[in-house]
């Protein structure tokens, strides 16, 4: 916060006076105009719950998210959609829930301001994200959302009134195979009462199910309804360890002596204590001894599949239900013991995963001391391997014994980094960071840690190099942290050291050496809180030198006295923290509250910029005297009223989110009030559109590049008709369903803040600006020699990269006299340099910048930045040259890179296809081949690094086939009168020889061709029967003219012949005949014509046989 507050005091008050009532006075002063400020927008709360599709309607129920089948119970109704643009032919599912969701408002009922709410024309807005899984193996990587328009519902409780009593707005709650972990965002869309935007965390809980009674039970115990004190009171706090981003369910033990933990699938929104089914089994040997049995859960881990313990020195795993993820019998039914022969002392978590696997590790001693086991868990498998491999970390680095006391995985580098402690008995103790690489075994000692806490002298931070002097404090490191976006390492125990190249640490001297640190909540976007062994809490913020105590301080105390004058019921005089961690880059405490003799157990936020701006006033005021009056001012710490982000691009080109729109279909009902069938069809609606976009991977030829294209492309020409249905009320089913309200979304606009992450492609710029307003005249120019105006300020922007070997970033700044402001446009690039081609969303490099603002107090943020293969990159198509295909924006073009075109295999018919081998692909592919086995050539000279293959690319030339002696197109039978044909298996890559982008394209097609080539031998015999059957058919056709009149002239002496005797055996069986004749006359005259007639006829033409062939 930045400016200047004053309050006046009264005449009769004494300087001592005023100091004891400055805490009030403060508190009050600094709250006053902020309250009054966000009093609307702290005023309402959005509220969220899920309900089954049997229970919609219903107030004050709630179900849990467990069921992950899509359910058949929505077809039926899109049969009667009989004039709708929908084809009753395809299968509708819908999904197990749905959201309901309502909104509260301080001292107002709840059903009042939702019916308010609907008349005003208050829609909600939901926007569910689904995280990507994290087997890419056997899931596509993908960042996908879709945003949904709430229905209005009335309830089903008895209502008195004529249109609605209470109601409440629903969406169905959408389900992604390989997604177990959703976020749902709901905002409202801009009509009626303002209501800020509200994130819940909706995750599947892979570790319940039903009884026989149809009751849902936890799978890893049973659930206790009774939260005692003394299982939360006075109980020391402990670390939440997940993995970041993927874990539905996260688990939290440490209750003393009783195998309880707490489990939420939900962040802690709502929870629940478990007693787990274990057999609290305690083993003690030589080789393990242990001084007592306990059955506290010690250490608890939760992945995404998978939930780790610890109970003394036994592990125990149990792997979800998860049908989303794998198959359901990799479910377990209990848990189960895993390195049952070892002795751990210690889980160690692995909060990223990577390549397709997640990861833990356990600490053993005794007999294995000097070894980690490395645990792999994917798809709810879970596997341990002993490392390292040959010898133990004590004899790699020449110590007869030691014990790692922590354990650090870099999954990016595949390297552990090891806190090893060496020394026992009499013997002083060292500690040194070894690091080991899981991929090539090797082993190295990084740095020895000082066996003293060097002696600061006054300074902020100091460079560790040997020389400085010590204290008498003795070091006592207990664990290492390393950040992998900003290659930040830091070792904790009494002190903290911080480096950035696992060589030289800078020790930081604000954290006292008499506390020690029990361990650190990680936000992996620049913050990191810290709680020591006497529940205090403090802050540093990563890269710089300061550290920060936030709780017990000066500023904490302003805090709790504003919270208890508004009456807060987050907080208590009595109260114990359980645990600290961060969410969405905001800092959570899980809070046990005692009031009156009842405990709450509660989530709640830390506002650590507060308590920072709280301590920052309270230290640094003034007390001035203007007349009768004493004045309270405080130093202003700011010197810009105003940071606001601008010129930024449109965002899906580089955080690759993929973006749908589905809204309710609309209902013919004047009150707009949805009813169960209408639910039923929107549920059918978005399963069906999200289902389109799951088949949507390579779409060949679409004459449009959106998967919804082929849902309405048939019905698109007669939406005007469907309009005029609807708007008449003549639409079957009760509901109108608009096709354009099913979409893909490729244009989304910034929302003027910079997104969580980035995916930078080779050679890629993303590029914004930072605008500051200046406060009084902290923006002043001057006139110098040589420059017409000179910048005098106090603010200025500085970059820092995690990996500049890879990343650039320029700084340009313009000043703005006028408006007393100032702009810093920053630009990023990649350089090409620091990442190999690799499949989408795959094995992605992290690495991130920081944005500081260089003030006099400091002060920055830090961004994730991801270059590599971004999540939905681009597809190529062959139609008929390479093209590549957005998924995410929509943009297509011709593809620029370099590729390698490989005939992979083939095949004369479809049906007798085959896959080539791989001296099978060389011979028939390289330039180099010397069997005479080529398919194909080009004149392109460019070819890979051992000159095996063509490097080609759009300006190449084209392909030439040859099907040389020995390839198997050689010699192709025409079928038929057909020319020769001949299927070919086409794999096109750039992997390699492109130097345009990280994506590895890798398209394999099936190629068919006509016309090849025949052999010189058929080709000679095909031309020899050619020759010898046209020479055969011009000699007939010669003979034939020849012979032709003569075989004429015969022809028509036989005619001759066969007419003259036919005409003689007629006469006299006519003359035979009448003498006998009874016949009527008229019928004998008639034949008698016909006879004379015929008979004149038959002796013309022998007559004139005769007189042409004497003229001959």
């Amino acid at each position: 916060m930045c400016g200047t507050a004053m309050f006046p005091a009264g005449p009769p008050w004494s300087r001592v006076r005023v100091l004891q009532v400055l805490w009030a006075l403060l508190a009050v002063l600094l709250a006053s105009w902020r309250l009054w400020a966000i009093k609307d927008f702290q005023e309402c709360t959005w509220q969220v719950v899920l309900n089954e599709f049997k229970r919609v309607g219903e107030s004050g129920v709630s179900d849990s998210f467990f069921e992950q089948e899509p359910v058949d119970t929505v077809s039926s109704l899109f049969h009667m959609l009989v004039d709708s643009p929908l084809n009753p032919s395809e299968k509708y599912l819908g999904f197990p829930y749905y959201l309901k969701i309502n909104y509260s408002c301080e001292e107002k009922p709840s059903e009042d301001l939702v019916r308010m709410g609907h008349l005003t024309g208050l829609k909600p807005l939901v926007l569910v994200t689904f995280q990507s899984p994290v087997n890419f193996y056997r899931w596509k990587i993908e960042q996908l959302q879709i945003q949904m328009e709430a229905a209005p519902f009335r309830s089903k409780e008895p209502c008195m009134a004529e249109e609605v009593c209470s109601m409440s707005w629903y969406t169905p709650m959408p389900i992604k195979n390989g997604s177990v972990v959703m976020r749902v965002d709901v905002s409202s869309n801009g009509l009626g009462s303002f209501i800020p935007d509200k994130r819940f965390q909706m995750n599947i809980n892979g570790f319940l199910k039903r009884d026989q009674d149809n009751n849902i039970q936890f799978t890893v115990g049973e659930k206790l309804f009774d939260l005692m004190p003394r299982y939360f009171v006075g109980v020391s706090s402990r670390p939440l360890w997940h993995t970041v981003d993927q874990s539905p369910v996260l688990i939290l033990g440490g209750i003393p002596n009783e195998k309880y933990v707490l489990m939420t699938d939900t962040s802690f929104k709502d929870f629940s204590l478990v007693e787990l089914s274990i057999d609290s089994c305690w083993v003690g040997s030589f080789y393990c001894p242990h001084s007592g049995f306990t059955a506290t859960i010690y250490d608890t881990i939760a992945t995404e599949s998978t939930l780790f313990i610890r109970q003394n020195q036994l592990v125990y795993y149990f792997t979800g239900t998860y049908t989303t993820l794998y198959e359901r019998n990799r479910g377990s039914g209990s848990w189960v013991r895993v390195l049952a022969s070892e002795c751990i002392k210690k889980l160690c978590p692995v909060y990223f995963h990577s390549n397709g696997s997640e990861y833990i590790m356990a600490l053993t001693m005794g007999k294995h001391e000097g070894y980690v086991y490395f645990g792999t868990i994917r798809d709810g498998q879970v596997s341990f391997e002993m490392l390292p491999r040959k010898w133990s970390v004590c004899e790699q680095i020449g110590v007869t014994t030691c014990s790692i006391i922590w354990s650090e995985y870099i999954a990016g580098e595949y390297t552990l980094l090891l806190l090893v402690e060496t020394g026992y008995g009499n013997a002083s103790k060292r500690f040194q960071v070894v690091s080991y690489n899981t991929a090539s075994d090797d082993l190295e000692l990084l740095y020895h840690i000082p066996e003293f806490i060097p002696e600061a002298r006054g300074l902020e931070f100091l460079m560790i190099l040997g020389t400085e002097s010590y204290t008498s404090t003795a070091m006592a490191p207990k664990g290492i942290f390393c950040n992998p976006y900003n290659n930040l390492i830091f070792i904790w125990g009494n002190f903290l050291l911080q480096s950035s190249n696992k060589e030289n640490f800078i020790y930081l001297a604000d954290f006292p050496k008499e506390l020690s640190i029990k361990y650190m909540a990680r936000s992996f976007r620049g913050a990191v809180a810290i709680v020591t062994e006497t529940e205090e809490i403090w802050y540093l913020l990563e890269g710089s030198y300061r550290v920060y105590q936030l709780f017990p301080s000066k500023g904490w105390q302003v805090h709790i006295s504003l919270q208890l004058m508004q009456q807060s019921s987050l907080y208590a005089s009595n109260e114990t923290m359980l645990t600290l961690f961060y969410e969405d880059s905001k800092l959570y405490q899980l809070v046990y509250l005692m009031n009156n003799q009842k405990g709450q157990l509660v989530k709640r936020l830390m506002p650590v910029e507060q308590l920072l701006m709280y301590q920052q006033h309270t230290s640094r005021y003034d007390l001035e005297r203007k007349g009768g009056y004493l004045m309270l001012s405080f130093i202003n710490f700011c010197p810009f009223s105003v940071m606001r982000l601008r010129s930024l691009p449109r965002p899906q080109r580089y955080t690759r989110q993929e973006r749908y729109r589905a809204r309710p279909p609309r209902v013919l009902e004047r009150s707009g009030f949805h009813n169960e069938n209408s639910l039923a069809i929107y549920q059918g609606l978005v399963y069906y559109l999200l289902w389109l976009h799951s088949v949507y991977d390579k779409p060949y030829a679409d004459p449009v590049h959106d998967p919804t294209w082929r849902w309405w492309e048939n019905n698109k020409q007669d939406q005007d008709y469907y309009f005029f249905l609807a708007s008449n009320w003549r639409s079957s089913g009760g509901v109108s369903v608009e096709m354009d309200s099913y979409e893909k979304i490729y244009n989304l606009e910034s929302a003027y803040e910079l997104p969580e992450r980035i995916f930078l492609d080779k050679g890629t710029e993303y590029s914004f600006a930072i605008f500051l307003s200046a406060q009084g005249h902290t923006f002043r120019t001057q006139t110098e020699l040589g420059a017409a105006f000179q910048l005098h300020s106090q603010v200025d922007v500085g970059v820092v990269l995690a990996d500049p070997a890879c990343i650039e970033a320029s700084v340009k700044q313009e000043v703005m006299i006028n408006r007393n402001s100032v702009l810093f446009s920053i630009t990023l690039k990649d350089k090409k340099l620091c990442y190999d081609q690799g499949i989408s969303g795959h094995h992605l490099m992290k690495t991130s910048m920081t944005v500081n603002l260089l003030l006099p107090t400091g002060g920055g943020f830090i961004w994730a930045l991801l270059p590599g293969n971004a999540p939905g990159a681009p597809y190529a198509i062959f139609y008929p040259f390479f093209l590549i295909q957005d998924l995410v924006t929509g943009d297509s073009g011709s593809f620029q890179g370099s590729y390698v075109l490989l005939v992979v295999g083939g095949g004369p018919t479809m049906d007798s296809l085959k896959d080539y081998s791989e001296d099978e692909i060389y011979r028939f592919n390289s330039p180099l081949d010397k069997t005479n086995s080529l398919i194909w050539t080009t004149r392109t000279t460019r070819t890979t690094k051992d000159s095996a293959f063509h490097i080609m690319s759009h300006e190449s030339p084209g392909i030439e086939w040859l099907c040389l002696e020995n390839a198997p197109c050689y010699d192709s039978v025409p079928q038929g009168i057909f020319a020769p044909e001949f299927f070919f298996k086409v794999l096109v890559s750039n992997r390699g020889v492109d130097t345009s982008t990280y994506c590895n394209y890798q398209l394999t097609f099936l190629l068919h061709i006509h016309g090849l080539p025949l052999s010189p031998k058929r080709a000679l015999f095909i031309v020899m029967v050619s020759a010898s059957v046209f020479v055969g058919l011009v000699i007939f056709y010669i003979a034939f003219c020849l012979l032709w009149p003569l075989v004429v002239k015969g022809c028509t002496m036989i005619r001759w012949k066969i007419n003259d005797i036919i005409a003689s055996e007629s006469y006299y069986t006519y003359a035979s005949i009448s003498g006998i004749s009874s016949m009527p006359s008229l019928r004998h005259s008639r034949m008698g014509s016909m006879f004379s007639s015929r008979m004149t006829e038959d002796r013309a033409e022998p007559k004139e046989a005769v007189e042409r062939q004497l003229m001959t």
